[in-house]
């Protein structure tokens, strides 16, 4: 009878799990990336913005990592959900409370005292898997917000290399427009020279003083630009608007290597890919945690501890309690209470499931996104060089045609203005490739964010 009863108590406390395990769902991935696992892998895990080959943003990418803000948000957000699995994993033992009660009555001239100390437990026995699935749900909720925070860590990385490089674009503009208007300046003082002694028209004075305005008015732009772009590098240090130091000019920086193609697995590994993968886990057991409402609920509670009227006497022989007890507890009838929570719950496991594949269908468009700027980038960039090139020569022969009197000044004027803008949009092409580098970094993920967070371990703190 004793095994018999043993045995019905190993098969109560096993019970079964309501709900379906989770089985990842199925997305389509692209068939053309067909470059080595390996091969991509070793790029993607890589600290990648070294090889820009410049210290001075190795330094700021460290300094971000241990002082931003929006990090740490991440991070305090994670320990709130280790906090949130203690709490869950707590009921799957009993719960033990300690109690002193004292209670005194005067009735007809008689007072009545009561003394009463007791340690109680109360313990829920998980027959259906409640807490089984909820434990579940959260531990899929701590590793979804670790996700998180490496997504946030991902994008500071990513945003600090990219703010650096479009800094020192905008420096180099502001070198462009500074050092044009300074030649332009020199024009203009040798136009006006020229017109005191009547060799040239006051036509071609103002000119010369409208090609000086346009190239003067361009410096307060790049400077504005350059003082909020050093703002926003200052946000994501974590600290107030101040100077950025400088490092390698934009010529002298190197580019990271980019693989031909990307295999989808690598996608994987992406912060924002795990976390809607996480999402979904948790969904699915919030399912049967729900279900698990159709069952009866089953508890047991015990006290043991000494009552008296006497509290000198409270804990001499005689005065002990005890009591056990078990309670099950079924829904009967609730008007559709528990299936509305089931239909909720499944509901928010579909979002979630969407989710999770559109998260997989965006990081496979950013990929390619990413890959098809950077290719169209450098393309870009070379026909730009070229073009630089033949605008400087033509700039060349149309002041020598001035000087010859064979053309007017406006031609000298045209091939001036188109050179200065062709320069400033061949740096802004410069800089904006390797922003989109950067990019292919980012969409993939990967151990490089683990790389990252080495040397600003502190960020935790």
């Amino acid at each position: 009878m004793r095994r018999m009863w043993g045995l019905l108590l190993m098969v109560l406390l096993a019970g079964c799990t309501t709900g379906s395990d989770y089985v990842r769902p199925d997305v389509a991935a692209p068939v053309h990336w067909s470059v080595a696992y390996d091969a991509a892998a070793d790029v993607a895990d890589s600290r990648w913005w070294q090889q820009f080959g410049d210290p001075v943003l190795d330094g700021l990418i460290e300094q971000a990592v241990r002082q931003n803000l929006d990090l740490k948000i991440a991070t305090a957000r994670v320990d709130q959900y280790l906090g949130a699995l203690d709490t869950t994993r707590a009921q799957f033992f009993p719960q033990i409370s300690a109690g002193f009660d004292a209670a005194g009555k005067r009735t007809a001239g008689q007072t009545n005292e009561s003394y009463q100390a007791a340690l109680s437990a109360t313990w829920e026995l998980d027959l259906w898997g409640r807490i089984r699935r909820s434990s579940e749900a959260a531990q899929a909720q701590i590793a979804g917000s670790e996700a998180g925070r490496r997504g946030v860590l991902m994008t500071l990385v990513a945003n600090v290399a990219s703010g650096y490089l479009t800094l020192r674009g905008l420096d180099r503009q502001l070198e462009i427009a500074t050092a044009t208007e300074k030649a332009y300046a020199e024009s203009l003082k040798l136009f006006q020279l020229r017109f005191r002694y009547g060799t040239v028209s006051q036509l071609e004075v103002a000119q010369a003083e409208s090609q000086y305005e346009a190239a003067r008015q361009s410096i307060p732009v790049y400077e504005s630009l350059v003082r909020q772009q050093e703002n926003l590098l200052s946000l994501l240090q974590g600290h107030a608007p101040g100077p950025i130091p400088r490092g390698k000019a934009l010529d002298e920086l190197t580019p990271p290597a980019i693989p031909a193609g990307i295999p989808s697995q690598l996608l994987e590994r992406r912060p924002d890919i795990i976390q809607a993968e996480q999402a979904l886990i948790a969904a699915n057991a919030q399912v049967g945690a729900a279900k698990a409402a159709y069952f009866p609920k089953i508890s047991l509670t015990a006290a043991l501890g000494a009552a008296s009227t006497d509290i000198g006497r409270l804990f001499t022989p005689g005065s002990e309690l005890w009591s056990a007890a078990g309670q099950v507890v079924a829904p009967l009838l609730n008007f559709g209470q528990i299936s509305g929570q089931v239909k909720q719950a499944e509901a928010q496991q579909q979002q979630a499931l969407f989710q999770y594949r559109q998260a997989v269908l965006t990081g496979f468009r950013e990929v390619e996104d990413a890959l098809t700027k950077t290719t169209r980038g450098k393309e870009q960039l070379v026909a730009q060089k070229r073009q630089v090139a033949a605008l400087e020569e033509y700039a060349r022969l149309s002041r020598l045609q001035f000087e010859a009197g064979t053309s007017s000044y406006l031609q000298v004027l045209d091939a001036d203005r188109s050179l200065f803008t062709g320069r400033l949009n061949s740096t802004q092409t410069q800089y904006d490739l390797l922003v989109s580098l950067i990019g292919v970094y980012k969409a993939l993920g990967g151990g490089w964010i683990d790389a990252a967070e080495k040397p600003g371990a502190t960020a935790r703190k």
